[in-house]
């Protein structure tokens, strides 16, 4: 079975939050994040879709997981693309 990792944006008034997870079904944990439903750190926020990675098992998907929550540089060049999206 596949599993992914994803990484989510959210644009608050002041700045901007990203979230690194990984998952099997990257819509349902999205829906379940939006929902109120996901992490602690993600209630209460409308979060979208930044990037994904498709990986053959849960523990390269982890693995990369650990790597991506580390890596502030590339996670904050994904947020600056959340700022220039237009607003719905």
């Amino acid at each position: 079975m596949s599993s992914y990792v994803y990484v989510l944006g959210c644009l608050t008034r002041t700045r901007h939050l990203t979230y690194v997870g990984w998952t099997t079904d990257i819509a349902r944990r999205l829906k379940q994040h939006n929902a109120g439903k996901g992490a602690r750190s993600t209630r209460g926020r409308a979060w979208v879709l930044l990037h994904s990675e498709s990986f053959a098992s849960k523990r390269e998907a982890m693995s990369r997981e650990w790597h991506l929550k580390r890596d502030s540089g590339f996670r904050k060049q994904l947020a600056q693309a959340l700022r220039v999206r237009p607003r719905r």
